[in-house]
């Protein structure tokens, strides 16, 4: 790498003193917003830093942040960093006993309690436990009355003097997976992992990251995600640019179409909402037909782009899941290029990208490896493993499973996939998501799965089969399917599982579709707080069912 490798920390000292007046942070409180500068949000991280000294907190120790994203997030992450420790991030829609499991398991000494929709009585006995600094309060969310108020520590304390940075062979954060097939594990990175990816990218400008002088991000998936954490909180250290947020989803459009930021990071579920949304307001033929016109075509898009607040946006990602090609391809008409980036927690999100240049877009893929990556696949299970200069440095406190996925440098992430002669990678699905039927065979779901996604009124989908004769679908009905008539929907679906199940080896031909009652939400244990299907919590949702299901006579049957 050609540029000086260093902390990400070191970035806001030199803004704190560059752009001490410029605005760093943005905040919704119903229609007005509130605003940090970076000189304000130096003092106030300053302070911060500060009180968690006074606590006795020293340099390594484990400080947890529960809570939504908001700007005290930031603020919180940047004091944990200036104390030299490290930062463990919690999704903030964890149940009680999973948040101490996990404080305990992290070893926690001290705790950020934010923005929350529930706040459960049992955490009340957490400052017993552990110090804990709350956040001023978030109107409509949770009342937490535990730990010492930020705003009194703002008071109480002097600002930290100094510019303190961890060594980068230091433990930077640890981060939780979402826990798709089992218990989540605690991912550890050092500090030299972000920073080597997003010098990487500085060096290469392969994904266009710090083009342009103005950075405008918005912020909206879990911080804790490492997509987010790096894409959205890193690239705003780096770039020295401003984040706003997302007051609640009832506002998400409105706050985002205010911001117009120049980079957005969505998953595959997000983007499938948008799409829904517009074809609810303007019919397909009718979109196309006005997309053909010279002159409409370009005021259509713009207003589209406007009112999903892209209008300015430079860099738009999509990952996370793959994302289905007939969506992209859809808003590629619209001009709004969706660049697929492919990662994990334990390759610190960086992985695999798309390239921008049209030329080499190839879809299908997640693109090509970032400069010093390199790719392999298992010849029996084609499972991928990578070999990636900032990777993790292993699971906390598991030094078994560590031993088992990563070795020599190379980490097994657990996704199979292929790759083409020019080096593009192709996922085809999870080792785990993979099932045998009662005939002996393997099914891989999410190439068929995909297929289902060119359905507008399919919203959600899981194919399931383990021991049984076949495979069946289940479904959930979008906004527009559940709008139409009971027999269109069983028309529509007969037509689209014909014309799948022609394309399927026999084996592999989907007996039934199944459409489901309640959608899935992460409130009701289906999806991950990413918004990726948990198999392992359908099949033991469903699995009293399913044989009954399979053995149906109708192709497709109501829950």
């Amino acid at each position: 790498m050609s540029g000086e490798l260093k902390p990400i920390l070191a970035y806001f000292y030199q803004w704190e003193k560059s752009k001490a007046n410029e605005i760093c942070l943005k905040q919704p409180y119903g229609k007005e917003w509130k605003s940090l500068t970076w000189k304000e949000a130096g003092i106030e991280v300053r302070k911060i830093a500060s009180a968690l000294k006074s606590k006795g907190l020293k340099k390594g120790d484990h400080i947890g942040i529960f809570s939504k994203n908001c700007y005290h997030w930031i603020l919180a992450d940047l004091a944990i960093m200036m104390c030299e420790c490290v930062s463990i991030p919690f999704y903030p829609n964890i149940n009680s006993k999973q948040l101490d499991d996990l404080i305990s398991k992290s070893d926690v000494k001290a705790l950020f309690v934010g923005k929350l929709d529930n706040w459960e009585k049992a955490n009340n006995k957490l400052a017993e436990k552990v110090e804990v600094v709350s956040f001023p309060h978030y109107p409509n969310n949770a009342v937490v009355e535990i730990g010492e108020n930020w705003n009194d520590l703002l008071q109480e304390h002097e600002p930290l003097a100094g510019e303190p940075v961890a060594d980068l062979n230091d433990l930077w954060t640890i981060l939780f997976t979402s826990g798709t097939t089992g218990s989540p594990k605690g991912v550890m990175l050092d500090q030299k992992s972000i920073s080597m990816l997003l010098q990487n990218e500085i060096d290469t400008n392969d994904l266009k990251l710090f083009s342009g002088k103005d950075h405008r991000y918005f912020s909206f998936l879990p911080l804790n995600h490492i997509a987010e954490r790096v894409v959205v909180e890193g690239a705003f250290l780096l770039s020295g640019g401003s984040i706003s947020f997302a007051e609640s989803l009832d506002t998400f459009a409105q706050n985002l179409q205010d911001v117009q930021p120049t980079l957005f990071l969505a998953v595959p579920r997000i983007w499938s909402k948008f799409h829904q949304a517009i074809v609810e307001k303007m019919p397909p033929k009718r979109l196309n037909t006005l997309l053909k016109l010279p002159i409409i075509s370009g005021f259509i898009k713009n207003k589209i782009k406007k009112a999903l607040g892209l209008s300015k946006a430079r860099i738009i990602f999509t990952g996370a899941a793959p994302t289905p090609v007939e969506l992209k391809k859809w808003y590629k008409k619209l001009g709004i290029t969706l660049q697929e980036v492919y990662g994990m927690t334990e390759t610190c999100g960086g992985c695999t990208f798309m390239p921008i240049d049209k030329d080499l877009l190839k879809p299908g893929t997640v693109g090509r490896p970032a400069q010093g990556v390199k790719l392999k696949l298992d010849p029996e299970s084609n499972e991928i493993s990578v070999f990636i200069p900032w990777g993790m440095k292993g699971y906390y406190k598991d030094p078994e499973l560590t031993a088992n996925v990563l070795k020599d440098g190379w980490i097994r992430t657990g996704d199979q996939g292929s790759i083409d002669k020019d080096g593009f990678l192709k996922i085809t699905g999870r080792v785990s998501d993979t099932f045998k039927t009662a005939k002996g065979k393997f099914v891989v779901p999410n190439p068929i799965e995909l297929q289902f996604s060119k359905n507008d009124n399919i919203d959600q989908i899981c194919l399931v089969g383990l021991s049984l004769p076949q495979p069946i679908a289940l479904i959930t009905l979008s906004e527009n399917g559940t709008k139409k008539e009971g027999d269109q929907i069983i028309q529509n679906l007969k037509t689209n599982l014909k014309g799948i199940n022609e394309s399927l080896s026999k084996h592999e031909k989907i007996s039934t579709i199944v459409v489901l009652k309640e959608a899935w939400t992460v409130e009701n244990g289906i999806l991950t707080p990413t918004l990726k299907v948990k198999r392992p919590a359908v099949n033991e949702t469903f699995q009293d069912r399913l044989s009954e299901w399979h053995e149906c006579d109708d192709e497709v049957v109501w829950e």
